[in-house]
């Protein structure tokens, strides 16, 4: 994220303390990730990003389903992004593009398309893995896939599988691996693709508790 971004980032299970940490550094607008059920966490917008594909699984609360809040929710967020296909009356449209792998040893890219038709092994602990292994898929690559559960902590031995062929990741698990990297890993980079209106609706909202002209957000 740090990397990517280049502005101040906080860690903290007590988010109240870390968006203050922010503030105190000079931010004025604080995007918390999974901050939703953070109740203690004042907010003036949110946003609920849905998986396109599996939606709200049984709609069920853990640890029976998926959901960390009641279906209720959902009428009182400001914004409702499906990241994928098919979305539903009110969501509005996200698609991740990532076009370019870049090298962990050493940051240079180059076009994804450079392996496709090539045996790749695919490593992902995010929500969902299929998601990843199927955009690889979809630049042509035969993919090796090596799902782990969401926010898995790796060990050299996890990426050991016996051979040079060359692993991707995604960058949220890229992040955990730099301590033991390997000259033939490689990161997938994406950006988040949304209609140019969501952006004008947000800048607006923002401005509007900011009390100040939504050109000075853009």
């Amino acid at each position: 994220m740090i990397r990517a971004s280049g502005v101040p980032v906080a860690i903290g299970q007590d988010r109240p303390i870390a968006a203050q940490l922010l503030l105190d550094a000079g931010c004025n607008v604080v995007i918390a990730d999974d901050g939703l059920q953070h109740y203690r966490l004042a907010r003036d917008i949110e946003i609920c990003v849905i998986d396109g594909a599996r939606r709200f699984g049984n709609a069920w609360l853990l640890p029976a389903g998926p959901l960390r809040e009641p279906m209720s929710r959902m009428a009182q967020v400001d914004f409702r992004i499906c990241n994928g296909v098919h979305p539903q009356t009110g969501e509005i449209p996200m698609r991740l593009q990532g076009d370019s792998v870049r090298a962990l040893s050493d940051g240079h890219e180059q076009p994804i398309a450079n392996f496709s038709g090539k045996r790749v092994h695919a490593v992902a602990a995010i929500g969902n893995p299929q998601r990843f292994f199927a955009s690889l898929a979809e630049h042509g690559l035969d993919v090796i896939p090596h799902p782990f559960p969401d926010h898995h902590a790796f060990m050299p031995a996890d990426l050991t599988f016996g051979d040079d062929l060359p692993v991707l990741m995604t960058e949220k698990d890229a992040v955990k691996c730099w301590a033991f990297i390997q000259p033939h890993w490689w990161s997938v980079p994406v950006k988040a693709e949304l209609p140019t209106s969501f952006y004008d609706d947000f800048y607006t909202r923002l401005a509007a508790k900011a009390r100040i002209s939504p050109m000075a957000l853009s």
